[in-house]
């Protein structure tokens, strides 16, 4: 059911993307290009790993997670952030986006990695009740913060120290 994405799945991957943006109502901000994902995932240097879920029966992709490590300094270790988890609607309730879920617990464990953290959407509360069924919990004392575009332009130009 889970498998190790490879560079034949960049275009599944693309459209995998593209169909979490739509579900999550922003689809102009999937600016990623095939070109970019395959560099991110397999060039020299990979920046994130990605797994698909494929559908038992047609051998067809219905769903995929792409993360990266993070590092905790407070517990001295990687963990995983997961970036995207995404299963097409046609596919919900048959266990992949679980499937997804345990095969990186799987990891973290195997590589003695202490979190895997996500963010989930306020208003998505099928996802909410998964993942705490699951025994994830929310880390509601923590906001996230995000610069981009004009904001990240214009910090990223300041003379360091003024």
């Amino acid at each position: 059911m889970i498998r190790t994405a490879t560079p034949a799945d960049i275009s599944v991957i693309h459209a995998l993307v593209r169909e979490l943006a739509e579900y999550e109502k922003v689809p102009e901000e999937a600016r990623a290009t095939p070109e970019q994902l395959r560099e991110a995932l397999f060039g020299e240097h990979p920046a994130a790993y990605a797994h698909i879920a494929v559908d038992d029966k047609s051998g067809e992709p219905v769903g995929f997670a792409l993360w990266f490590l993070n590092f905790s300094t407070w517990r001295g270790v990687h963990g995983i952030y997961l970036e995207d988890l995404y299963v097409r609607p046609t596919a919900r309730g048959a266990g992949h986006g679980k499937a997804l879920l345990t095969e990186l617990a799987r990891i973290c464990v195997a590589r003695g990695y202490q979190r895997l953290e996500w963010a989930v959407l306020n208003w998505n509360r099928p996802s909410i009740d998964f993942y705490e069924s699951l025994g994830a919990r929310p880390q509601d004392e923590w906001t996230v913060y995000r610069l981009t575009d004009v904001a990240l332009a214009r910090l990223g130009t300041v003379t360091a120290g003024k």
